[in-house]
């Protein structure tokens, strides 16, 4: 590289160099030789700042963002050396990921014509948006975000108030930015946690005057009561969008089990789709309080209720006991399984393997010939062959066979970037059992 460049160095180890040119965005802590000041100026590397990232041989391989305190040590958002990671640069990308948006969702309706798909959905999502560490969700005119990283904390400053400019500059009535920034993980790069409205600044914006945290959305055409100040991530999962849509086009006439239902989505999809009945079951109370309320805005109540249980006890619960299978709305034709990430390191996976063995086959155990099965995995360490060797062990296990209805993943605002295999951790299968 002969031009001169402004920022820090990171001389790198010849196998970092290679899975940078695969394409991975990764630099980890062992795999950092030294870390130079910049030849320009002189200017020393901070925690957070932009460097360049460099292979011993004096071969550029990239520019990124320096993290002291994690393994991680930094995250490449760039392999152009013609950029520079200037504001200019940042506006450009972000109108690149909001137009993919409109390019894979803006003209499908949400389930019956309504508003555009892209009123609610995710439009950063991190490494695979070239956002190391930054996700921002739309909830119609708020946007909730979560950063991760130190470089993304630095940087939000500049990143939200150009979200804002490139969003409306579309036509879209977004208002409010609100902060999700209490995930565990960011202890790894020596960063508080906390939550609330982001203001121009950070300037407090005054007593009284911060917006509600309890929004109502529409997404698939059903109205959605969401608390995004205390539910899971930040108030929702865009990412199985399309996948209750696929439960909705099977539910018609159908008694519905919705295991780990959250705030109600697949079980209301169901209903939507003509289901005779619809039982959700969650560990949380909070979030059963607000899928009855979200059956309830819907008119759906009349035909959903609501248990307060570990599906882990549950299942076998109900297939030993006819008559508790009965009083919770049994016997279930199609039954939905969303849980949690069973598994969030390599070294659990087989754990995790057992896990989703074990409730698939409780599930088609309570399913009769005919019956439907939709599940899932949402921990990229479970990938998708993992995933589908549980379900088949747990077939065998429960002695039935399965017929493939389709095989999905994450929706298209969640995009899977290839090379970086964390960017893919939904799969969604949906059998009938034959």
């Amino acid at each position: 590289m002969k031009q001169v460049r402004p920022y820090p160095q990171v001389i790198v180890t010849r196998k970092a160099a290679r899975a940078l040119s695969a394409g991975h965005p990764w630099v980890f802590e062992g795999e950092v030789l030294r870390v130079q000041p910049s030849p320009l100026d002189c200017t020393p590397a901070e925690n957070g700042c932009v460097v360049d990232v460099l292979e011993e041989n004096g071969t550029w391989q990239g520019a990124g963002l320096l993290s002291e305190h994690s393994k991680i040590r930094v995250r490449v958002v760039t392999r152009n050396a013609n950029d520079r990671l200037d504001e200019a640069f940042w506006r450009r990308k972000l109108e690149w990921a909001w137009r993919h948006r409109v390019t894979c969702m803006g003209a499908l309706a949400s389930g019956c014509g309504e508003a555009p798909d892209t009123d609610c959905c995710r439009v950063v999502f991190s490494e695979a948006d070239g956002f190391p560490g930054l996700v921002v969700d739309r909830y119609e005119q708020v946007l909730v975000a979560q950063v991760g990283t130190v470089g993304m904390e630095r940087l939000r400053g500049t990143l939200y108030p150009l979200l804002l400019d490139v969003l409306r500059a579309d036509g879209q009535d977004v208002q409010d930015i609100y902060e999700r920034n209490d995930a565990p993980t960011r202890e790894k790069e020596g960063l508080a946690s906390y939550k609330g409205w982001w203001t121009a600044n950070d300037a407090p914006s005054g007593d009284g005057t911060a917006p509600d945290t309890r929004i109502v959305v529409h997404e698939n055409g059903l109205a959605f009561s969401l608390d995004l100040a205390n539910s899971q991530k930040t108030g929702f999962f865009l990412d199985q969008k399309y996948n209750r849509r696929a439960v909705r086009n099977l539910a018609y006439g159908r008694r519905v089990l919705d295991c780990f239902c959250h705030v109600g989505p697949f079980g209301m999809n169901a209903a939507a789709g003509g289901a005779s009945y619809v039982r959700c079951v969650d560990v949380s109370q909070l979030a059963l309080d607000l899928a009855h309320e979200n059956a309830r805005m819907n008119h759906m109540d009349n035909i959903m209720g609501f248990t307060c249980a570990n599906v882990l006890d549950y299942l076998p619960e109900l297939r030993r006991d006819r008559a508790r299978l009965r009083e919770e709305g049994g016997p279930f034709d199609l039954i939905v399984l969303d849980p949690p990430a069973f598994t969030k390191s390599r070294g659990t996976v087989s754990h995790a393997a057992r896990g989703y063995r074990q409730i698939n086959a409780d599930a088609m155990r309570l399913l009769p010939r005919g019956g439907y099965l939709a599940t899932c995995s949402c921990s990229h360490f479970m990938t998708r062959d993992l995933l589908a060797q549980a379900i088949a062990e747990a077939a065998h296990d429960a002695n039935v066979q399965l017929r493939q209805v389709e095989e999905r993943q994450q929706a298209p605002d969640h995009p899977i970037l290839w090379g970086v295999p964390e960017t893919h951790y939904l799969d969604f299968f949906i059998f009938q059992v034959v």
